[in-house]
């Protein structure tokens, strides 16, 4: 029940709508600036680990946990303000990509196989993960302990 009480209020509630769409847009740019970090990790990479013999994998997952580290600092500090116990919530976002990240790295091996460009597979895979992500960072990891970081003076 308190969902759906959740989800009522903010569909009346203009400042709860507001909020909601601000999250979603620091979101993008702190997704879209973690990003970057992805794709500098594996450009740094991938041809180098190609020149001794390794598929797409090991440059993508190296450069995944590169910018996801980078992206839950960030989302947890100025997106949802939680104070959320911080080991408890990369468990929780560990858990996100204990899925994702196979099911990303065996969709991107089977790409680059079929001579799909390596740089349109990451490209795609960090836009299914920012969509996915904001959803378990919003309504799993942070759903109550949004807004409870306090400001240091």
């Amino acid at each position: 029940m308190e969902n759906k009480t959740e989800s009522i209020a903010t569909e009346q509630n203009p400042a709860s709508r507001k909020k909601v769409i601000m999250q979603a847009i620091k979101f993008v740019l702190f997704s879209a600036s973690a990003g970057l970090v992805q794709t500098g990790v594996f450009a740094l990479l991938h041809d180098a680990i190609k020149a001794f013999g390794q598929s797409y994998w090991p440059s993508y997952l190296i450069a995944l946990v590169c910018s996801v580290i980078w992206n839950f600092t960030l989302n947890r500090n100025f997106t949802f303000k939680s104070a959320a116990n911080v080991p408890v919530a990369m468990l929780k976002i560990l858990i996100y990509y204990c899925i994702f990240t196979p099911l990303s790295t065996w969709w991107g091996d089977a790409l680059e196989a079929a001579h799909w460009n390596a740089y349109l597979i990451l490209f795609g895979t960090m836009f299914i993960n920012m969509l996915t992500e904001f959803c378990v960072y919003k309504f799993i990891v942070f759903r109550k302990t949004e807004d409870t970081l306090k400001k240091k003076n």
